[in-house]
């Protein structure tokens, strides 16, 4: 299966679906259409994590998840459910996939709306190959780097789990550049104590030194359970 990335195109008219999978696929990436917003939405029903899509060649690739690497092309005037209300569900859902909206008229509400609401990009049909491809680069490219960083905050939010209540508050002050010494008056406990657990920190979250630790602290966005 191609390494290039996977795009996802939702679009009633069935011609297009045919043009942009030919287009995408001789581009080297991975296409999976659907002729409307429902269907897209079943395939991913109440469980993006682990949802998986067929492409054209019949192979089975990851659904439009979190950490899905890929993009969403979207028609923005369908029956039923449009590409704007589409949209909205998935941000709901919370896929985090770079969208590119498609409209044989689209206005400049529609067009402000969807940009507004974080689509990559508004293009207009018949839209040209090499604009779409263009697009298409930039939204995958994006896509990696929200994986990446997803990525990242789960494996720092991970490692700060393990830590204990204390451990936490210790740390939280640590980072901010205080000494054990200060931490310990500022906590009321002895020096020693302020030592051993930021030693424990060190060890639980495999920090090398204060400025990987602030970083993982950092990264995992101060999260607390």
């Amino acid at each position: 299966m191609s390494t290039q990335g996977r795009v996802f195109v939702v679009d009633d008219d069935a011609a297009v679906c045919d043009s942009l999978t030919m287009l995408l696929e001789v581009a080297g990436y991975s296409v999976a259409t659907f002729s409307c917003a429902e269907d897209f939405l079943k395939t991913c029903a109440g469980n993006c994590a682990e949802c998986s899509i067929a492409d054209t060649s019949g192979q089975l690739m990851q659904g439009p998840t979190n950490l899905c690497s890929g993009c969403i092309i979207i028609d923005v005037n369908m029956p039923g459910m449009d590409g704007p209300a589409l949209q909205h569900e998935l941000h709901r859902r919370g896929t985090q996939l770079p969208m590119i909206f498609l409209s044989g008229y689209g206005t400049i509400p529609t067009t402000v709306s969807t940009i507004k609401a974080g689509a990559m990009d508004f293009l207009t049909k018949p839209v040209k190959g090499s604009v779409l491809l263009e697009r298409v680069a930039e939204a995958i490219q994006l896509s990696r780097q929200i994986k990446d960083q997803s990525v990242e905050h789960r494996a720092a939010v991970s490692r700060l789990a393990s830590l204990t209540g204390r451990e936490r508050e210790i740390m939280d002050l640590a980072v901010t550049g205080l000494t054990s010494k200060e931490i310990a008056q500022k906590l009321s406990i002895s020096f020693r104590t302020v030592e051993i657990h930021r030693a424990h920190v060190m060890q639980k979250t495999g920090a090398t030194n204060l400025l990987a630790l602030a970083r993982i602290a950092l990264v995992a966005g101060s999260h607390r359970d």
